[in-house]
């Protein structure tokens, strides 16, 4: 399929407004219905909003057991020798076979080392060249700079990365002056580095994050170009200003591109753990934050339902191909991953890697500013379900060779998860009351009446499965910073008095959002910059506004 463009606004009708307005439209009934069921059969409601609410509690049960199993993947994987690994896949063997090193390696590298001998790697590690993008639109330098220091400190060879800091000109002089000075200091820490500046309103761009660093990447294939690099050696990690990857991520990265058989059709998605200002956030930003890292490491274990999403790997060659990212929507992650499904006819997936990428929670330069930048961030990611209607027109209406029922499946995996997203804890909250208060009978309707006590019981259980939310808070938090007391430390266990608060007023109220605004075709026609504010040692507050 040669055309894997989003049409622009103008361009969407016919089945692609209808699918537009399908998600909210079942986000909206599925709101209703418990309403509707109880006007016309207060049983058959009851039976309804009690099968939902099981199926809700069983789905959070597998869920919370998945979070206990991410999060040792992940800790197990960040103590991997990933660089002797990556040695020992050149070697052909285990660099002391007889002693503890192969006692100490996973069988599945032991695999690897096998299965390459026999057909050695398209991407042998040695040739492996690493793009950093780093994209920036306003942000101040205590922001960009820890970021471009956390990609120094990696346990790689820095003559073999290419630095990007993409920034904006709308960001101003002041931006241009600071990319400009970050890179001429590192450059010579890399093997390349160079600033990029994107233009401002450019000609049929949303002002977003896509245009930014598709426009960087250009620049990137000529200066490969003119080295006589192979993009096939080439693999571009994006990242956003205050996105911070492990130590061992490059390496990590490298082995799994060594070790796959077709490199050109994959991308990668690292976890992203949302803790690196953690302690100086809002409580309610943090019960989202880890929320968000316990969805990240739960989804690290469904290959399936994995697609890229914020901070991401894919190779240049790949990128090539699909002329690298949309500039046509804010949810330009998302969204490459349908792209690339689309331009190599459904040979195309996403490998988890289980190396975190750290990432700031909202905190703005102020509380109640901190409030409404947290709901802007999950608007634009509850926003990925204007790729429903996309999804489903290329894959039924337009010609192409993307296997069918394989399409189906991710159709119905997309419109069930952003539904879902939007109702979900909705329905858990008001459902069990509803029969009993709008059918005329239900003050005498058996089922009715125990139904309210029956969902009561549920979510007493369900409240066990806060455990896992807590011991993935408690795990993932860096050491407590020196300006907070240790009673900073209780306010992280009682701030999960939050979670029915913070699940509804920004998780579905976010997602209804964006599917309303889909149903009558306000588009969210530019990328809203999430404000990243920094607090010193002293506890101040740095962010753009600030004045010094």
């Amino acid at each position: 399929m040669t055309d894997i463009e989003i049409p622009y606004a103008e361009d969407r009708r016919g089945w692609y407004r209808f699918f537009e307005v399908l998600p909210g439209s079942l986000s909206w009934f599925m709101l209703l219905l418990p309403f509707i069921l109880s006007w016309i059969n207060v049983t058959m409601a009851s039976v309804f909003i009690l099968v939902y609410l099981l199926l809700f509690f069983v789905r959070s049960i597998g869920v919370n057991i998945r979070a206990f199993q991410g999060y040792n993947t992940m800790e197990l994987h960040k103590k991997l020798p990933w660089l002797e690994m990556l040695s020992e896949l050149e070697i052909g063997k285990v660099a002391d076979p007889t002693g503890d090193d192969i006692k100490k390696r996973p069988t599945w590298h032991l695999e690897n080392i096998l299965r390459l001998s026999v057909k050695p790697s398209v991407l042998p590690p040695k040739d492996i060249i690493h793009v950093v993008m780093i994209a920036t639109y306003n942000e101040t330098r205590q922001v960009v700079e820890p970021t471009i220091q956390s990609v120094i400190d990696s346990e790689y060879d820095m003559d073999k990365v290419i630095l990007v800091l993409a920034y904006e000109e709308r960001g101003g002089p002041e931006i241009e002056a600071q990319s400009e000075a970050l890179v001429a200091q590192y450059r010579s820490t890399f093997k390349h580095a160079m600033a990029v500046k994107h233009p401002s309103d450019t000609p049929r761009e949303i002002r977003g994050k896509g245009g930014n660093i598709t426009f960087a990447a250009r620049l990137v294939q000529q200066y490969l170009e003119q080295q006589s690099i192979d993009p096939i050696r080439v693999i571009v990690t994006t990242l956003d200003s205050d996105n911070r990857p492990h130590p061992k991520y490059l390496a990590a990265l490298s082995y799994i591109y060594a070790i796959y058989p077709d490199p050109e059709h994959i991308s990668v998605q690292p976890i992203s753990v949302y803790n690196n200002n953690i302690w100086d956030a809002p409580a309610p930003m943090r019960v989202i934050a880890t929320g968000n890292t316990f969805f990240n490491i739960v989804l690290s274990l469904r290959p399936h339902m994995l697609r890229n999403f914020s901070a991401h790997a894919q190779g240049m060659k790949s990128l090539i191909e699909t002329d690298f990212w949309s500039v046509r929507t804010i949810v330009e992650d998302g969204h490459q991953f349908w792209r690339s499904y689309f331009r190599f006819d459904g040979n195309y997936r996403v490998l988890p890697l289980y190396v975190p990428i750290y990432q700031d929670a909202v905190l703005a330069n102020g509380y109640v500013k901190t409030l409404k930048a947290q709901f802007i961030q999950l608007r634009r990611w509850t926003y990925g379900a204007s790729d429903i209607a996309y999804v489903i027109t290329r894959g039924y209406f337009m010609p192409n060779k993307v296997p069918k029922f394989d399409l189906m499946t991710k159709v119905a995996r997309l419109i069930e998860g952003h539904v879902t997203w939007a109702v979900g804890p909705l329905i858990s909250l008001y459902a069990g009351f509803v029969p009993a208060l709008v059918h005329r009978n239900g003050y005498t309707s058996y089922a009715a009446n125990e139904l309210p006590i029956i969902v009561s019981h549920i979510q007493t259980i369900a409240l066990i499965g806060l455990s896992a939310s807590l011991f993935v808070c408690f795990k993932t938090l860096p050491p407590r910073p020196a300006r907070y007391k240790r009673h900073r430390s209780l306010f992280v266990v009682l701030q999960w008095v939050y979670l029915p608060v913070t699940t509804i007023v920004y998780n579905s109220f976010a997602a209804l959002n964006s599917q309303t605004r889909l149903m009558f075709g306000k588009y969210l026609d530019k990328f809203d910059v999430t404000e990243k504010a920094v607090k010193t040692a002293s506890g101040k507050t740095i962010s753009r506004d600030t004045k010094e």
